[in-house]
């Protein structure tokens, strides 16, 4: 980790802590070397450092190219692992970013739904994350957050300070049998298959 990422990991442990009663259960099926997706719900913008948190090494993210025009916060999110999309570009554009940083052999964070919740319940996946899959075939850890909807939801309600639990299933790790059949419904159905995964994760 950059010097930029471990100031900025342990200040979002620290918050998450003292105001959200953060936990992770299950946080060693994590996978620690190699490219990885982290596949999770989307319930609000607390999402990404909340799963970075999660991990013991550090993670790679997408946002908008936009942000990085914002004073002061947007020269730092490149040190923290932020990777800028644009969005002129689509989806394809951030899809291909992924796909380049899985196969440097890191770890990377994906919202399988692509935008968050407006009711705090799951939303059916995309192909985005199957495609990435497909041409990737790194194993994915499916994460769950619970809280995080009620605490910053995205229809503008007040910030609550309550707890914010993450829950982490077994990886699932994909081969080339997995890629039958053509194009866009074999992404679907990776993508359904770990959106699946997702949803049967709960707190126990």
């Amino acid at each position: 980790m950059s010097a930029w990422y471990v100031i900025g990991y342990n200040l979002a442990l620290l918050i998450a802590r003292l105001f959200f009663r953060y936990r992770v259960l299950h946080r060693e099926r994590l996978i620690d070397r190699g490219p990885v997706i982290l596949a999770m719900n989307h319930e609000s913008y607390f999402d990404p450092p909340l799963a970075g948190i999660a991990c013991r090494r550090a993670i790679y993210y997408l946002a908008r190219k936009t942000l990085l025009t914002v004073p002061v916060l947007g020269p730092i999110l490149p040190k923290l692992n932020v990777i800028p999309v644009d969005q002129d570009g689509g989806d394809r554009s951030a899809l291909k970013a992924l796909i380049r940083v899985l196969r440097a052999g890191h770890g990377v964070l994906v919202f399988p739904e692509g935008s968050r919740t407006l009711d705090g319940n799951l939303q059916p996946a995309l192909p985005g994350v199957g495609f990435v899959i497909a041409k990737t075939l790194a194993p994915v850890v499916p994460m769950r957050i619970f809280g995080a909807h009620r605490a910053l939801p995205r229809d503008g309600g007040k910030l609550r300070f309550c707890p914010i639990t993450v829950v982490v299933g077994e990886p699932i790790h994909f081969t080339a049998a997995d890629l039958e059949g053509k194009g866009r419904a074999v992404y679907q159905q990776l993508s359904d298959r770990v959106m699946s995964a997702i949803a049967a994760l709960q707190i126990s």
